[in-house]
Order: structure tokens, then sequence, then C-alpha cells
């Protein structure tokens, strides 16, 4: 698409009509070229996540109102979460739509204002309990497969209670026990927080029953609304709940503190009572579902049993049968034992005779003086040898001791020099590396150190302002031992 001039060309004394396609895309680069860079203030609303990871939003005030779009690369960077009513300071370009004709703003960047300010305050309690481990999906308990009491804490009155109660009630009745709190204003959080508590604490045997899961339930509302949700008391709360807890605050949209440190989040109430409970009518299903299924199984499982006994009888042979055979190789077994005992005693007997005539007790002997003679001569060189080692680990010994005064770091100290560490115990190796009103070590040949700060006043400027990377002094090599001082290694 070729870029089309401000004035049109004139063919035959007429202005040339533009397409739509070059009028659109003249206007689209027009925006961009004036606006590229721009610093928008406003309220968000119709805020919609779609599936392909882009976010389409509108950016309001009092009196107008234009259309924004976060491409799918931009929505990881932003430091919060779009979501409505909120009001947020956002950065991008002017651009337009030319299939539609419209005009909006790309965003590259969205920090919170007014509202936002809270939202930024929420993100970084979240930040810090996500620190601590509290969000960590290994410490969420199992919801119960079949309780038997359901806690709800929630307002008495409202749609909220009854959407619960009738759900419960259809899917599988069981007692519920309802806790009243407010859900709205400056008592709400302190409320839900003593009812989860109060939950905790009751006696299984006592005349109210502890409950096997609970339900924290808010019906939908603006982020003000929904804020005693966000209540850091309240969270630490949820997390030291000893009943698994399911929230339900607000709608599928809404998201707020203790979602992240319950057990299970529900998009609405409803979804909530569906977690806790089964379906009754479903389950009894099963059970006779299995029950047939079973019944059936055993009924295949005993004829096959009994065609397999049919079937071995008829290969088996008779008892009497088989017993007089067993008593026939018994009887000529039995008739061989008592010779073959005999015979196998006999050429033992003989063996034994045989090698008895070789044995005498120099067979023991001589071994015995051929292995001390061995030992003797051993024990004649063993001595010189080990003395030889000995003074040659002692002259090893000396040497090592002698290169270990030399490089002691210590050694210098006795001589007039000190060494100059700083805070952190690393070794000062010039002065240039030093900042002004650093604190420094000093520790002198008596082992004494003492503190002092650097004032800035020695050296060049110039060299104070730029200092050279100080390069490590590379380490001596050891003098060659003499001769007469022996191998080190």
């Amino acid at each position: 698409m070729t870029d089309v001039a401000p004035e049109a060309l004139v063919e035959d004394g007429n202005a040339k009509p533009y397409s739509v396609s070059e009028l659109a895309f003249a206007l689209k680069r027009t925006l961009e070229d004036a606006y590229g860079f721009v610093r928008l203030r406003g309220e968000l609303s119709k805020v919609t996540h779609h599936s392909n990871g882009h976010v389409y939003l509108t950016l309001k005030d009092e009196r107008a109102a234009i259309d924004g779009v976060v491409w799918k690369g931009q929505v990881r960077g932003l430091s919060i979460r779009p979501e409505q009513g909120l009001e947020v300071i956002v950065t991008g370009k002017i651009t337009a739509y030319p299939a539609g004709s419209r005009y909006q703003i790309v965003i590259e960047t969205m920090e919170a204002a007014g509202v936002g300010a809270l939202l930024a305050q929420l993100e970084r309690l979240k930040a810090r309990l996500q620190a601590e481990g509290l969000f960590a999906p290994e410490r969420k308990r199992p919801l119960p497969a079949m309780p038997a009491v359901v806690g709800v804490i929630t307002s008495p009155t409202g749609a909220v209670i009854r959407d619960i109660l009738h759900r419960i009630r259809d899917r599988w009745p069981c007692r519920v026990v309802v806790w009243p709190v407010v859900v709205q204003g400056d008592a709400a959080a302190t409320q839900v927080a003593a009812a989860i508590r109060g939950f905790c604490a009751l006696d299984p045997a006592g005349p109210v029953p502890k409950p096997d899961v609970l339900i924290v339930a808010r019906g939908g509302g603006s982020v003000e609304d929904l804020w005693p949700f966000n209540d850091e008391a309240l969270a630490r709360a949820v997390v030291d709940c000893t009943i698994p807890l399911i929230s339900a605050v607000g709608h599928e949209t809404d998201t707020t503190l203790i979602d992240f440190v319950s057990d299970r989040r529900a998009p609405t109430p409803t979804a909530a009572a569906e977690m806790a409970t089964p379906v009754l009518a479903e389950l009894r299903a099963a059970v006779s579902d299995l029950g047939g299924r079973m019944h059936r199984c055993g009924g295949r499982v005993v004829e096959e049993r009994r065609a397999r006994v049919a079937h071995a009888e008829r290969s088996l042979r008779r008892v009497p049968d088989l017993v007089r055979l067993a008593e026939q190789r018994f009887d000529i077994i039995s008739g061989r034992l008592t010779a073959a005992l005999a015979k196998n005693a006999a050429a033992h007997e003989r063996d034994l005779v045989r090698v008895s005539a070789r044995l005498s007790p120099l067979l023991l002997q001589r071994p015995q003086a051929v292995q001390r003679q061995r030992l003797d001569a051993v024990a004649v060189r063993l001595g010189p040898a080990a003395k030889r080692r000995l003074e040659r680990a002692g002259e090893r010994l000396a040497a090592l001791s002698m290169l270990y005064v030399s490089v002691d770091p210590e050694r210098p100290l006795q001589r007039g020099f000190a060494r100059v560490t700083r805070a952190d115990g690393s070794i000062v190796h010039a002065g240039a590396a030093l900042a002004s009103g650093e604190d420094i070590a000093i520790k002198f040949g008596d082992k004494v150190t003492r503190q002092a700060v650097v004032d800035g006043r020695g050296g060049d400027p110039t060299a104070a302002a730029a200092p050279k990377p100080v390069e490590k002094p590379a380490r001596a090599k050891p003098k060659p031992a003499s001769s007469a001082q022996g191998d080190l290694f």
C-alpha cells in the first residue's frame, strides 16, 4: 500500500477520489505519527481477557471513553491485572482499526492510580504472603467426599445463603450451620475471621456440631465492596483454620486475597455448594450399578470355577490306582536301601584307611617352619626401612615449617607494616579503591585492630574520581629448596 499525499491529484478538473482503504490507512499512519507515545489516566471498564491472551478494555472518564488493547506479549509485563472499575495510568500509542473505522490505544505499561493504589498495596501484601509459602499448593487440604455438616459464613439475608441452601438440599441433604456476619464495610473482615476461629473451636460432641467443610460466601460487587476480603488478618485466619475452607467471594472474575490462601476457590457461591457436597442421586445410582456388576461378576466367577472343576475331575485318576502305584515304588526302593547303605559305608571306610596312612605331624610342622623363617627375614629388613622413612618425613616436616613461617600473613605486621580491611573483611590492596567516608579496619603487629574512616583528602583527585580496577597481585612462587633440605612432596 503506497502513501497518499495530503493534496489529491486533479483529474479532469476534479479531485482524485480516495479508496476507503487508502483513507483508512492514511488516517492510521497520521495518528501513529502524531501520538506515538501518550500517557492516559482513566477508569477501566469492559475488561475482557480473551482466550488468545490479549486483553481488550475501555478507558473512560466523566465525558469520554477510548478503546484499548494489551497484546499478549505485554500482558505478562503489566504491574497490575486489569480489572473492572480500577483507576489506572497507562502509556502506549494511538492507532486506528481500519476495518471498523475506530481509533484505540495500544497499551504498553499500566500502573495503579486512585483506587488502584490500594491494589498496588494489595499486590505487595500478596507477594509477602506468597514468599511465606501461604499460597503453596502442597499446604491446601482436600475436601471431604461426603460431609455430614457444612458450615457457611455469610450474610443471613440476601440471595447468597438461599442459593447455597437450595443447592445443598437438592444435591446432598445434610446439616448446614450458618454463622451470620456482615460481608461489607469495616467490620466485615473482623467478623468473618472471628467466625472462622469460632467454627474451629467447636466441640465435635457439643450441641452445635463441628463442620466438616466451611464456605465463606458473598455476592459480587465493586472493588471497594470486596475489599474487606483482602485483609491480612483474615487471610492468616484462613491459613490457621483446621477445617477445609472454600472461598466463594464475588463472581468468577472477582479475585480477593482469601482466594489464594483458602483450600479451594469457587467462582460463585452456588459453585461452592457443589464443590462441598456430592450428588446423592448419582451416588445411589453408582452404588446400584456397582452392586449389579458385582453380582454379575460373582456369577461368572462361580460358573467358571464350576466348569474348571468338572474338567479337572475328568482328567484325574482314581485314588486307589494312585495309592497302589506309590506302594509298589516304595517296596522296590526300601528293598534296595539296606544294601546301598552298607555298600556306601564300606566304600568310605576304605577311603579313610588309605588316607590315614599318609597323615603325620610333619605335614603341619614343615609349613610352620617356612613361615617362621620368612617372618624373621622381614623383621631384619623392617627396622632400617622404618628409620629411613621417619628421617625423610622429619626433613619434609622441617621444610614445610620453614615455608609456613615465610608465608605467614602476620609476619609483615611485626616489621612495622599494617593490614587494611573493609567492613566486609576484604583486604584493601590500593588506596584509590577506597571511597570517601568508607569504614576501614587497620591491624598492627601487636594484633590490635583500630577502626578508621577514609577522609578523602589524599591522592590524585582524578584518580579518586575514576579508580582503576585493582589487579590481584600474583602469588609469589616459593624458592626451590636446597638439596640439603630434601623433597617437600
